[in-house]
């Protein structure tokens, strides 16, 4: 074990106050409730993944292999049986889009707990508590502790990476959630014995069932080298628990055949600048304070308070460059950063933590103004310019105005001045404080979205208007070949127009009656043989991309007569 005198850390008992648990629990209710209620699955993986569970629940798909349009999901079923499962308990008193949101809300208050939890017993060990003082005074174990887990809960909350992925109803939010239980199970195996062993003998395994098999054989492999090479007995111990973890989710995706392939390339400059582009914003403001970390704690690497980190965020972060730079992977490895930026907090100058103050008042506060500037030219016209902007962009829109939501982003807006005044009074103590506003500011311009410009970002993220265009052309029930048209068409289909949809076959093949392809603005091309144009149709905010609605021609209909779509 490295000594301890090599420790950067200098804290105080005063600056190891705790975060109000009042005020903990209102960032995290700030973050996770907006964006659940009111809204339609949006388009892409979104309502993508939605379609399988509301197949499922509907009765259209079995359970083993989940099917939009007769095409077969990826092999782990499990995140798409956890909206199933909840669409079928509720259903009808909730709406089925709303049903399917709330087991991956309570998986995101998961993620945010089980980061609190890690941080909390990686700043326990020996090797990260602060160094003591010549006259005493300094932070007492356990309240240093809790300060580390508050600052590493803003730091997650504050990341624009979790935003809009945090919120939505896909498989690698369950991902991220078996990613948090195994960081956790690896920073509490010295002191919660039956608990870390349970949690990384369920974290690795619902991994691989979510869709991550190979990520999960990489953590096991990492977290088995990380314990071996510990100090502590107790440890050391833990290894064998992690390699039987590792073994099962070997097994188990090779037994249910959940091996994937997704090797992405790097052919030109631009797709390689595109990922350090990517890193650079969706990592913000973790980054530069992990590498902070790195730098000062650079003795204390191998101690398990940045070891454990530093392999999940290294483990996650390389496969998602491996697979071309995918953002749904490199949010697995959101956990791990924010624990590296929280051991930043003891080692960072104050005018570093200034410097954060300052840029996060000032885009925050100017985003804010933003949003409210719209949502009054939406709803008194004044000023003009933006509601023209909008109605430019979103044709056919029509401003609707909710008194809780106005009081909600109203609520919001006078919490962040008086977050503001707070933080640039003399409140200079606290570890965590120098994320306040930076977590403040992200939650405040979710919650302003999801109030004050949910209408209108319903509206051009919804597939709904698409689908209300085509059943305008396509009589109630009607069977729908759309095979060249992306799954979260077809599930939008299948949800919001009740139609049925043949995704496997084309236009030669299909049996039903009617048929959809994508097409360009400026090209029509002719119809397919058998087939006769009916209209073309698209989002009122595409302007590009259409969609020409094709009937079969009376004379080719007796094969459809007599067979069925492969679906529904």
């Amino acid at each position: 074990m490295v000594h301890s005198t090599l420790n950067p850390a200098l804290v105080s008992q005063r600056a190891a106050q705790r975060l109000p648990r009042w005020a903990l629990l209102l960032f995290c209710a700030a973050y996770v409730l907006p964006g659940l209620f009111g809204r339609d699955p949006w388009r892409n993986a979104d309502v993508t993944a939605f379609g399988y569970m509301f197949s499922m629940a509907d009765g259209h798909s079995p359970w083993w292999m989940p099917t939009v349009g007769g095409v077969t999901a990826d092999p782990a079923p499990v995140p798409y049986w956890l909206g199933a499962i909840f669409i079928r308990l509720l259903s009808p008193w909730i709406d089925p889009a709303l049903a399917a949101r709330l087991p991956f809300a309570m998986l995101l208050v998961a993620v945010l707990a089980l980061t609190w939890y890690a941080a909390y017993h990686l700043a326990r060990t020996e090797a990260a508590q602060p160094l003591p003082f010549a006259f005493g005074g300094e932070a007492d174990p356990v309240d240093y502790a809790r300060a580390m887990a508050d600052g590493a809960l803003l730091a997650l909350i504050a990341t624009l990476g979790l935003l809009q992925l945090g919120h939505e109803t896909t498989p690698e939010l369950t991902q991220l959630a078996c990613v948090a239980l195994y960081t956790y199970a690896m920073a509490a195996s010295p002191s919660r014995g039956i608990g870390a062993k349970l949690a990384i003998m369920l974290g690795l395994p619902a991994l691989a069932g979510s869709g991550a098999p190979s990520i999960a054989l990489a953590l096991g492999l990492s977290g088995s080298l990380v314990c071996a090479r510990s100090d502590y007995p107790v440890v050391r111990r833990f290894t064998p628990w992690v390699a039987s973890a590792t073994a099962l989710t070997a097994a188990m995706a090779t037994v249910f055949d959940l091996w994937t392939s997704q090797v992405g390339s790097y052919s030109t400059l631009d797709s390689v600048t595109a990922v350090v582009r990517q890193w650079l914003w969706f990592l913000w403001p973790v980054w530069p304070l992990a590498l902070w970390t790195l730098w000062r704690w650079r003795r204390h690497i191998p101690n398990r308070h940045i070891a454990v980190p530093l392999s999940c965020a290294a483990v996650t972060a390389a496969a998602s460059v491996v697979m071309g730079g995918q953002d749904r992977v490199l949010m697995l490895s959101l956990p791990g950063f924010a624990l590296l930026a929280a051991f930043a907090l003891p080692t960072l100058k104050r005018s570093t933590a200034a410097a954060v103050d300052w840029f996060s008042v000032f885009f925050f506060s100017l985003c804010a103004i933003a949003f409210w500037i719209i949502y009054s030219s939406l709803q008194i016209g004044f000023p003009v310019r933006p509601a023209q902007n909008v109605v430019k962009l979103a044709p056919g829109f029509v401003s609707q105005f909710s008194l809780l939501a106005l009081l909600l982003a109203a609520a919001g807006s006078l919490a962040w001045v008086w977050l503001v005044r707070w933080r640039t009074g003399r409140n200079q103590h606290a570890l965590w404080k120098s994320l306040v506003l930076p977590a403040s500011g992200v939650a405040l311009c979710w919650l302003l979205l999801m109030t004050l410009m949910l209408p209108v970002l319903d509206y051009a993220r919804s597939l709904r208007p698409l689908v209300t265009r085509v059943a305008q052309h396509v009589p109630p029930d009607a069977c729908i070949a759309a095979s060249r048209l992306p799954r979260s068409v077809w599930a939008s289909l299948e949800y919001f127009g009740g139609f049925r949809v043949d995704g496997t076959n084309g236009a030669t093949d299909t049996r039903c009656t009617y048929l959809l392809q994508p097409e360009a603005k400026a090209g029509k091309h002719p119809a397919p043989p058998g087939w006769t144009l009916v209209a073309r149709v698209n989002r009122p905010t595409d302007r590009t991309e259409w969609v020409a609605i094709y009937q079969r021609l009376p004379s080719s209909t007796a094969r459809s007569a007599a067979g069925r779509p492969a679906t529904r």
